[in-house]
């Protein structure tokens, strides 16, 4: 069984950040569209799908290290529901997963009983923000909304605005936007600009995290471009996909993004959140992601301030294997349900 000492010991051993609450972020301001920041830059799709093949390789973990950065991915979840049947008593369930993620004998016997183990965020529509906002009183973790007519975002822009401020209003802490993908295919960056922009001022002190859908957008150029114009239009997160495109997040995306957003941050000292979302449903995919990002952007992209999973499904998996890390055996899957 594995002692409070051990998994600290696994937590730094394996570079990841001990469990604490990360200062407040800095918010990134909005900039003028500068298109030399990527125009012209093009990526290589066989270099970067090499790149990621070779992360697991380089990167095995097993044993105590295996569940330090297994807890740690648990804090980068953003818990999410975006169900057209969801109800009160849905979300209520959900954030009540969100406040405890692991089962009592898992805490107990990773000797995390006490430490505060729990989610990055809880994510719901805009109509459910006020009851995750009720079930949450007192926990810490913020309300993130996703809004501007998700998943789509086909919808005139002043309505797209006033779901942000009536989101907002509702509590939550956290806007998840949707681009235009129109405007990203035609390259009217400028028109993208000022549309994320507008978004940002409409989220006031919320955070915003910007969906590119980048399984719509064709090439990498495009997701690197358009990484870029979200950054510089003020968003402090930018995130691969809503979860309802046929293709959602991917290594070789997720590592096109991380360049972007290293590339942003050297030019303009600013340090921009990267979420990945859709398609991943096991814990060694979390471990995966973990990886690229500390050998992308360094331990600092390891805490939630800077890194969110959108993968629900993931902690019915993460908690599995870490219940079989203390027990010795696998339960099924249906004793770790979300809610």
């Amino acid at each position: 069984m594995t002692t409070k000492t051990d998994l600290k010991t696994g937590l730094e051993a394996a570079q990841v950040p001990a469990l604490s609450t990360p200062d407040e972020p800095h918010r990134n301001p909005v900039m003028p569209l500068d298109t030399a920041m990527f125009e012209g830059h093009s990526v290589n799709r066989s270099a970067a799908e090499r790149r990621c093949a070779t992360l697991a390789g380089r990167r095995s973990v097993k044993k105590d290290y295996q569940a330090a950065w297994l807890v740690n991915a648990i804090r980068c979840i953003d818990l999410t529901t975006l169900a057209g049947d969801d109800t009160r008593a849905r979300v209520r369930r959900l954030c009540a997963k969100a406040r405890q993620p692991l089962a009592g004998h898992i805490l107990d016997g990773l000797g995390l009983r006490d430490q505060g183990v729990q989610v990055g965020a809880v994510c719901v529509y805009p109509t459910m923000v006020g009851h995750a906002v009720a079930a949450l009183d007192g926990s810490g973790i913020p309300v993130a909304s996703v809004a501007t007519g998700f998943p789509a975002g086909l919808m005139p822009l002043h309505l797209r605005l006033e779901e942000i401020r009536w989101a907002v209003a509702e509590g939550a802490q956290e806007i998840d936007i949707v681009i235009s993908r129109e405007l990203a295919l035609t390259r009217n960056w400028q028109a993208l600009h000022d549309e994320i922009a507008a978004m940002r001022e409409a989220c006031g002190a919320a955070h915003m995290k910007a969906i590119l859908a980048t399984g719509e957008l064709e090439t990498l150029s495009n997701v690197y471009a358009a990484s870029m114009v979200a950054m510089q239009a003020g968003a402090d997160f930018i995130k691969t996909s809503t979860g309802k495109e046929g293709v959602n997040a991917t290594l070789p995306v997720s590592l096109t993004m991380l360049r972007a957003l290293r590339d942003y941050g050297q030019i303009t000292g600013h340090r921009i959140g990267f979420k990945p979302a859709g398609g991943m449903k096991h814990a060694k995919e979390a471990i995966a992601w973990q990886v690229l990002m500390k050998e992308e952007l360094g331990r600092d992209w390891l805490n939630p301030d800077l890194f969110r999973f959108g993968a629900s499904s993931m902690l019915a998996d993460i908690e599995r294997q870490l219940d079989h890390h203390v027990t010795g055996r696998y339960a099924a899957s249906s004793r770790h349900a979300l809610a």
